[in-house]
């Protein structure tokens, strides 16, 4: 039996090899099907032929966005009848320089405030000339003059507070609020980055 078994299978493979050899036809690509940036969409299909490399694409090769909007606000307190500003008050104007230097188009509105003390008049004129000091600061650190308007509001709008010397105190002030925003491409994570949780 294991000699008929035998035979039996060399029959087989003699038999197998003397057909003849058939090579394949050969396949004629008729789609470009490259990935010139590398996002993983074919160029026939990307509509986002720029991908940053590590961005997260869509199904037509398009990098995510994810908003970014940051704000930063400045107050500055001044002294009775005076427009001079603090030194304590100067690194908080440099942030505000620094801010707005990282959102080039963003504008800053200053609002300049009188203490309601004395004439009416001359607090709006104090006003004004505390909102232009802080402005000429921001200029100094780098802030063109287009991007920052002033406003003077004299002693209209007195902050409140338990007593008088308190709400005088507060309301000699120039104070801003900005708001920056910038569209930011979300990147792919791979094994040698960490998240944040």
């Amino acid at each position: 039996m294991k000699n008929t078994l035998i035979a039996l299978l060399a029959v087989m493979l003699f038999g197998c090899a003397n057909d003849p050899f058939t090579p394949p036809t050969a396949v004629v690509q008729s789609q470009d099907l490259l990935d010139a940036d590398a996002d993983g969409v074919i160029n026939a299909r990307d509509k986002c032929a720029d991908t940053p490399h590590s961005a997260v694409v869509d199904n037509n090769g398009c990098p995510a966005y994810v908003d970014h909007t940051e704000e930063h606000a400045v107050r500055v307190l001044f002294a009775n009848d005076s427009s001079v500003i603090p030194a304590t008050f100067r690194a908080e104007i440099k942030q505000m320089s620094d801010f707005l230097k990282r959102y080039p188009n963003t504008h800053i509105e200053l609002k300049g405030h009188a203490s309601p003390v004395g004439k009416h008049d001359y607090n709006q004129q104090l006003s004004v000339k505390r909102a232009q000091a802080v402005k000429q600061l921001l200029i100094a650190n780098g802030i063109a003059p287009s991007r920052i308007k002033t406003l003077g509001f004299g002693d209209s709008d007195p902050v409140t507070a338990p007593d008088n010397a308190q709400r005088d105190t507060l309301s000699r002030r120039v104070v801003a609020r900005v708001a920056g925003h910038q569209d930011a491409v979300v990147e792919a994570w791979t094994i040698y980055m960490v998240r944040g949780n």
